[in-house]
């Protein structure tokens, strides 16, 4: 039997917890013609709340939807083939002659794609090899303002055009591509705060004042409490609600480790049994062991300065005025200025998050590993 609490990708609605407001507020948004902006730090779900919401009927059944991930780009050359190959890969199982109308107009990219044995399109480009980026870009946006349904675009990780060499010149062309593009709508996601509120409300920026801007905040313990307590009982197991409501506290509520622990103890959980708070931290630390070997390596993989850092940060739970002079000695930190190069590269690496003014350990499971050692 499968566990419930799935832990990777959207495996549909039923394993899918609440977000009804926010789903149906993107819905009507989105299918009136609104670019919007989705900001949330991340592990709290906007990728799986996105794939919800293009599973819904209003959508699915009316729109073509593409979910490009840039998080791993570095470059317009690398965001035109992301943005290529998940078009490419949504349209696939649509038939031949949906996926011919894209790849017969993807021309600078044609004696790249090659075919499987049942026909089918194999997108063989790889990171670096995309010779004139802005030409495919041009191709890109002609297909999805050609395409024979309206189109729903979402670009999980926007903030990261503005690490590209040309970041800027990068969002000016997007923004004039977009506004040239009446058949498509776009869904900008980002997890930096800070990052994404520069892209779109300053007035300097291309992007400044052409989106509505959603936030998302953690699930309401109580939704999230309703959801636990029922898929342990639809698959015959039983959890008591304080084991819930401990979990969800002492994570944060943060989507994707309430659903990590769940999981977990879901498994540690005998058919007919009722899951009580004796297994919380027997949970817990079954998931640091299984994650040691990688924290190790991460660990070893930071300079002196910004493993002291991390270490102080991981400490505190979350760390406010970290560059004063009591948190330097405090912790036993070379001085101020080193801590603050030390958080630029921290942050840099999303190994730290930094909201409202507090530092905090990005991952809470790497930030309880640190502590335990």
């Amino acid at each position: 039997m499968r566990n419930p609490f799935v832990t990777k990708g959207y495996a549909g609605p039923e394993y899918f917890c609440d977000r009804k407001k926010e789903t149906k507020d993107l819905v009507q948004l989105l299918t009136n013609d609104n670019n919007m902006a989705l900001i949330s730090p991340r592990r709290l779900g906007k990728t799986d709340l996105i794939h919800h919401t293009f599973n819904q009927p209003e959508i699915k059944s009316h729109y073509y939807t593409f979910l490009i991930d840039i998080y791993a780009t570095s470059s317009l050359a690398d965001f035109v083939l992301v943005f290529g190959k998940a078009i490419l890969e949504e349209l696939k199982p649509k038939g031949r002659k949906i996926w011919e109308g894209f790849v017969s107009t993807i021309k600078s990219f044609q004696q790249e794609i090659s075919f499987d044995i049942n026909g089918n399109p194999v997108w063989g480009i790889g990171l670096g090899n995309v010779a004139n980026p802005s030409t495919t870009l041009d191709e890109i946006f002609r297909y999805l303002n050609a395409a024979d349904k309206p189109c729903i675009v979402a670009i999980d990780e926007f903030q990261k055009i503005t690490e590209y060499p040309d970041g800027k010149n990068v969002e000016a062309t997007l923004r004039t591509h977009i506004q040239r593009c009446p058949n498509a709508t776009f869904l900008f996601a980002g997890s930096k705060r800070h990052l994404m509120s520069e892209i779109f409300t300053s007035p300097t920026r291309p992007f400044y004042q052409s989106v509505i801007t959603m936030g998302l905040a953690p699930i309401s313990i109580e939704k999230y409490k309703e959801f636990a307590l029922h898929l342990f009982k639809k698959n015959g197991k039983g959890i008591e609600a304080s084991v819930i409501e401990e979990v969800y506290h002492r994570f944060n509520g943060v989507t994707q480790c309430l659903q990590r622990m769940m999981n977990v103890l879901y498994l540690f959980t005998e058919n007919g049994k009722t899951c009580d708070m004796s297994l919380v931290d027997e949970a817990i630390n079954y998931l640091l062991n299984m994650l040691s070997d990688n924290f190790e390596t991460q660990l070893s993989q930071m300079p002196e300065k910004q493993r002291n850092v991390f270490r102080a940060i991981a400490q505190e739970g979350t760390a406010k005025n970290v560059l004063s002079a009591a948190f330097v000695q405090k912790h036993h930190l070379q001085s101020a200025s080193s801590v603050s190069s030390a958080l630029k590269a921290l942050l840099d690496k999303d190994l730290v998050t930094l909201e409202n003014g507090e530092y905090s350990v990005y991952d809470q499971f790497f930030a309880l590993w640190m502590i335990r050692e």
